[in-house]
């Protein structure tokens, strides 16, 4: 967030007018306006700028300046990513892969990966190595997940080890040679300054390749006020089948159905403490996962 804010400042004077404006509303969301952000953003992305409507799409994705609203976000990052909005078309296919559209999320997901976003790379990447929704592949799918490894990307580094340690030499290899094609054979796009009202969501509802084929951890007795939060759902049917494709890595917990308004997050206790819950989270990688304290 940090970076790419400072990317912003750097260019700021050569910037137009209405991408003053999308920063000021990230000001006011910085200090703590966001019903002042959002009022900022609505009228930019109404007349077509993308990047107010990322951000907005991100206010009701998060809830923060506005009712949270999993469909106007999804409207919202939608208009974005059909402008060609990368941040928005992974955003956008996170969110409908989370809640059971995983036709439509991996399309916007494969597009986002094919310029070069990392979690989108890692999602499509880990679809494959699985044949989830995509036909299997494991040699284009070390090449998506070694390229958002290459990028940094925490869960990508852990889910290309974990690879490393199961995959044929000769397919890694094929793997890397073909991830040097995807970067070597056209042009990359301009680097587009991305504003981003909140840390970017992590990679949801996928399996994890290697990791599902690991020993599972011995199980403790479970205790403590803290939980993990794996998602929030306009629909309880999907929260139901997402604990229960993950259960068995999170043995001995139980699921929570937290209602929010109209909509239910997935959270999964209880654990002894912030750490282990934090822990919890990793083995879970990529699917979104956060510590909370119950309530």
């Amino acid at each position: 967030m940090r970076t790419l804010l400072l990317a912003f400042a750097l260019g700021f004077g050569s910037l137009p007018a209405s991408a003053q404006t999308v920063h000021a509303g990230i000001d006011a969301w910085q200090k703590g306006d966001a019903a002042g952000a959002v009022g900022i953003w609505r009228p930019l992305a109404e007349k077509g700028d993308a990047d107010a409507a990322f951000n907005l799409g991100q206010a009701y994705r998060l809830g923060k300046g506005v009712p949270l609203d999993l469909a106007q976000a999804q409207a919202w990052l939608e208009r974005a990513a059909r402008k060609g909005h990368v941040d928005a078309a992974a955003t956008l296919g996170l969110l409908l892969f989370q809640n059971g559209n995983r036709v439509s999320g991996m399309r916007w997901l494969k597009e986002a990966a094919e310029a070069g976003e990392p979690r989108a790379m890692l999602m499509v990447g880990t679809a494959m190595y699985n044949g989830d929704g995509v036909p299997e592949d494991h040699v284009t799918a070390y090449a998506y997940v070694s390229r958002a490894a290459a990028q940094g990307l925490p869960p990508a580094k852990a889910t290309l080890a974990d690879m490393d340690q199961i995959m044929p030499l000769e397919q890694r290899q094929k793997g890397l040679a073909l991830a040097q094609t995807m970067v070597g054979g056209k042009k990359p796009a301009p680097k587009k300054v991305v504003v981003t009202p909140a840390p970017a969501a992590k990679p949801a509802s996928a399996k994890t390749p290697p990791a599902a084929k690991v020993s599972p951890t011995p199980a403790v007795t479970p205790g403590g006020k803290w939980r993990i939060q794996l998602g929030a759902f306009s629909q309880r049917s999907s929260a139901e089948s997402l604990f229960a494709k993950l259960s068995s890595k999170v043995s001995g917990r139980q699921a929570y159905y937290v209602p929010v308004g109209r909509i239910v997050r997935l959270q999964v206790g209880p654990f002894e403490s912030r750490a282990a819950a934090s822990s919890a989270c990793a083995r879970l990688a990529p699917q979104a996962c956060f510590p909370v304290e119950a309530r």
